[in-house]
């Protein structure tokens, strides 16, 4: 194992953002018994402090890898499309409408079923976004047109989060 590997590397799967997730926590647990700090438990402290590091990134790329969001942000910042989520905020006009409409929509929402509704949809808006991402990253190799998709795909999970914390408050 090599620190300075990517996270593709380091799991022995293909640098692309469709991954099979029960071959992503197998590797994950192989890594992991492999690196495991016990297994470095007779041998001296820089050994240990060395299993640790490695226990603490197979983590970390494992956190990125399992997750799709983070996969796609990864993969464009891998290949020189950094998202600057903080900076670059535009998007286009008809994503800005629909984010609106459905923010006006949970603003007048007082029923459970109402917004459920809102969820279906946030939930359907990420699955296709989803599929676009992969489309850009693994087929057509565009990364920057990926990375726009992935901000999109961040505003629409942070809706999502907020129509769930607000059927759980009104489930309470």
């Amino acid at each position: 194992m090599n620190l300075q590997s990517n996270d593709f590397e380091l799991f022995d799967v293909p640098v692309r953002f469709a991954q099979d997730r029960s071959t992503l926590d197998a590797r994950w647990k192989e890594l992991q018994r492999e690196a495991h700090p016990d297994n470095f438990a007779a041998q001296g402290a820089p050994e240990q402090r060395l299993a640790m590091q490695w226990s603490v990134r197979i983590n970390e790329a494992y956190q990125r890898l399992k997750d799709p969001l983070k996969r796609a942000v990864y993969l464009c910042e891998l290949h020189g499309a950094p998202i600057q989520a903080e900076s670059n905020t535009a998007m286009p006009p008809e994503f800005l409408i629909q984010q609106m409409q459905w923010r006006e929509a949970l603003e007048d929402a007082e029923a459970i079923e109402s917004l459920e509704e809102i969820a279906s949809q946030a939930l359907i808006s990420r699955r296709e976004t989803l599929s676009k991402i992969e489309q850009m990253i693994d087929g057509l190799q565009d990364y920057a047109a990926a990375s726009q998709q992935v901000r999109s795909l961040m505003f629409v999970e942070r809706f999502g989060s907020e129509v769930d914390a607000r059927i759980d408050s009104l489930g309470q």
